[in-house]
């Protein structure tokens, strides 16, 4: 399976000006997922990657707590649409060391958030890409870019894109 770049004009850039507009974007987008999406987060250390997936965790209604999958790899959350599988792919060297992981059942039946996705991209057919970057007035300011690749996304980032021009 080989992962293509999107196309630039399937590219969604949003500045995000605090933590509360973290939680609405995850608010925005958490109605348009479910089983088998895969969702892949990038950034650097400390960008945000855990608290958005945190905030989009919550907005599927849950009850466990979510944390950083550093060190487990994977942490599975039950939320009331179906189960989320958290993954944080920074040790993983590439796709098939994820591979090996024997998650296949769960990606299947679960809503799917990577983080350092990029690192394992050419595992998946379709995927949306959250790009979580710092921006330079404020420390709680950040660049999402949300791009995908597949069918299955397009109308996703149209509602995105409808939703943040609101």
């Amino acid at each position: 399976m080989d992962a293509k770049s999107p196309p630039p004009s399937d590219v969604l850039s949003l500045s995000i000006d605090s933590e509360e507009a973290t939680v609405r974007l995850a608010q925005a987008l958490a109605p348009h997922l479910g089983p088998s999406d895969i969702v892949l987060l990038d950034g650097a250390l400390a960008a945000g990657k855990t608290f958005f997936v945190r905030a989009l965790v919550d907005c599927l209604k849950t009850d466990d707590h979510v944390s950083s999958p550093t060190y487990t790899i994977a942490n599975i959350y039950q939320t009331a649409i179906c189960d989320v599988l958290h993954v944080d792919a920074y040790r993983l060297s590439d796709a098939q060391e994820f591979y090996n992981l024997g998650l296949d059942t769960q990606i299947d039946e679960s809503i799917c958030l990577i983080e350092w996705g990029s690192r394992i991209a050419p595992a998946f057919d379709e995927y949306l890409q959250i790009s979580i970057a710092f921006a330079d007035d404020a420390d709680d300011a950040r660049i999402f870019e949300i791009s995908h690749v597949g069918r299955r996304w397009p109308d996703v980032i149209g509602a995105l894109k409808t939703e943040s021009a609101d």
